[in-house]
């Protein structure tokens, strides 16, 4: 018991060290980039402005609303506070949105693409290389380079093709958006299907990417664990298939999970190319779109709404191996 106690507080030390310098990262990063956000709020504010003191007062007005007045470590000690509050401030490329606003209205748009493409490809992509490992010949044979050519496809690559073939070529399903243009958003069957057309295209670009990678991962592990010692002596033993092949797979499987908490952890950063190129209204193109207008708050709260993802991911991940990896149960027990 003493073994899993000193495991698992060692974790939660590393995991609180990261998020603190992960944290800090997050607030630095994005102001040190180059460029005036507040000049871009001024030109808006200021049309029709001819007096230059009216323009250097709204300048310094909204210098002082966002606080970049005041030095770097202030502004730090401010920033921390208002986050434990709940509170990202506004947004400057959008002003007067709320940053919370803006991540509100994108986030869900999201999920909803993002995690239900992550699970499907998870699993279809380890029951195919579950198979080609245990069937071999001619089903590995295609399943293998297929794998590989969709796994080293970039996302953006199989994203282009998907919209050429489907969009412009045969016009199967419309080139971008979350829905039609011309509709507002509602719960009626009509709205409902054209966000379902328009969900096609970018949720089977992250499909198949996915796909590719997590069937060549299972693959390996899968003749890895098959041509292992303990499968000889069970089947020299007179252990069916059947039975064998649950271990072997279930032994197989620990490095995918580890795999499928990293995914739905960058879920979030993962949408951005999929989400620029379809134009989809979630939280990728958000992102996006705060990088190039400077927007320091949003870029700031979606990077640690990333990076707390990551961290809680890896840290449940590393907290369910401690109880189901019988090597590292093996050596808390041991210690």
């Amino acid at each position: 018991m003493k073994g899993y106690f000193r495991y698992f507080s060692g974790k939660l030390v590393w995991f609180l060290i990261t998020l603190i310098f992960a944290f800090i990262l997050n607030f630095m990063l994005p102001r040190l980039m180059p460029g005036d956000p507040i000049a871009g709020i001024v030109s808006r504010m200021a049309q029709g402005l001819s007096d230059a003191s009216g323009v250097q007062a709204t300048y310094e007005h909204y210098t002082q609303l966002f606080g970049l007045n005041k030095p770097m470590l202030e502004q730090f000690f401010i920033y921390v506070n208002n986050v434990l509050h709940g509170d990202f401030g506004f947004s400057i490329a959008q002003y007067p949105r709320t940053v919370a606003d803006v991540i509100k209205s994108s986030i869900w748009w999201t999920i909803a693409l993002q995690l239900p493409a992550i699970l499907v490809g998870w699993m279809i992509g380890n029951l195919l290389g579950a198979l080609a490992a245990y069937l071999k010949g001619g089903y590995d044979k295609v399943l293998m380079p297929a794998s590989l050519f969709t796994s080293s496809l970039p996302a953006f690559g199989m994203a282009v093709i998907l919209l050429v073939v489907f969009a412009v070529t045969l016009e199967w399903f419309p080139t971008s958006g979350g829905y039609g243009f011309d509709m507002i958003p509602n719960l009626s069957w009509g709205f409902l299907w054209s966000v379902l057309i328009h969900y096609q295209l970018p949720f089977w670009s992250i499909v198949l990417v996915t796909i590719g990678g997590q069937a060549i991962g299972m693959r390996s592990m899968a003749i890895y664990e098959l041509n292992a010692d303990y499968v000889k002596y069970a089947r020299f033993m007179g252990i069916k298939d059947r039975k064998i092949l649950r271990y072997v797979f279930r032994n197989a499987m620990l490095p995918q999970i580890t795999g499928l908490a990293l995914a739905i952890g960058t879920m979030i950063g993962g949408a951005l190319v999929a989400e620029i190129i379809f134009s989809y209204p979630g939280l990728g193109s958000t992102i996006f779109t705060a990088v190039l207008g400077g927007d320091y708050p949003l870029i700031s709260a979606t990077a640690l709404i990333i990076t707390l993802m990551v961290l809680m991911a890896t840290f449940v991940i590393e907290i369910f191996y401690g109880f189901i990896d019988p090597r590292i149960k093996a050596a808390q027990t041991e210690s």
